[in-house]
């Protein structure tokens, strides 16, 4: 894959500092949608991660993100994906040198093959609004989390709840699959209300609307990935207003006796 010294200038973003020493080509063949490496570096600056510590990706696609944790943080991940297979993603975590730290495993998000109060950190970057905001869901996934431990996510949202629907200009852009982006506060009160974990953040990628427009202009001039010219557009004519990305941080608390 040919990219331009230009093209690559692009990729690097000061909110970003560690995933701009990644491979632009890399970040490109392993493409799934928005770029996996800056949400997972975004939830990095709010979630403390230490060598040897246990964690979950969950919906780890092509375990781009297990990778970068794994290099950076020295933790262990276990990267758990239903699409993509773990023989698919082995061959790539062995080429970044991370094959005793990164351990690709198939699985369904509700069929976790794991001991209880195993994790330290369970992560999820643009895959848990697809199945976690339903209401047992927490519940379900918590019991993997040591008591003490974090659950964390970074997903598309909304600045604010849509009750009516998505802003007229953005109705001919808008996928019923929407319905699962929401807002920093409406996953605060879901967590919280289930008193299994308390909400340490909740909040909104400065600029993130700008960061998932750019990756998806470079991408198409690449030639990575799906058609996102449908998308792009919603993404200009949005500004911002209303999408976004989410980042919610909590600890679970300890179990009830």
């Amino acid at each position: 894959m040919n990219i331009s010294n230009d093209l690559r200038a692009r990729l690097v973003k000061p909110a970003f500092p560690r995933s701009a020493n990644y491979d632009a080509a890399w970040q490109f063949e392993s493409w799934m949608g928005p770029n996996v490496l800056w949400l997972a570096e975004w939830m990095s600056q709010a979630v403390p991660l230490r060598p040897g510590m246990r964690v979950l990706d969950i919906g780890c696609g092509k375990a781009v993100s297990s990778i970068f944790l794994a290099k950076e943080f020295g933790v262990a991940v276990w990267a758990a994906d239903l699409w993509i297979k773990p023989s698919e993603n082995w061959p790539r975590i062995e080429a970044a040198g991370v094959a005793d730290r990164v351990f690709p495993i198939h699985a369904e998000a509700h069929a976790l093959p794991f001991a209880h109060d195993y994790f330290d950190v369970i992560v999820s970057f643009d895959a848990y609004h697809y199945f976690g905001a339903a209401d047992l869901y927490l519940g379900y996934v918590a019991k993997f989390l040591r008591p003490g431990g974090r659950l964390c996510f970074v997903s598309p949202g909304v600045k604010e709840e849509q009750p009516d629907g998505p802003p007229e200009v953005l109705r001919p852009y808008w996928e019923w699959e929407f319905c699962t982006f929401h807002s920093p506060a409406w996953w605060r009160r879901h967590w919280e209300k289930t008193g299994l974990v308390e909400v340490e953040l909740a909040d909104l990628l400065p600029d993130g609307w700008r960061h998932w427009l750019e990756w998806n202009e470079v991408c198409a001039e690449v030639g990575a990935g799906f058609d996102l010219t449908k998308e792009s557009e919603m993404l200009r004519l949005d500004a911002g207003r209303t999408l976004g990305f989410t980042r919610v941080v909590a600890t679970r608390r300890p179990s009830r006796k």
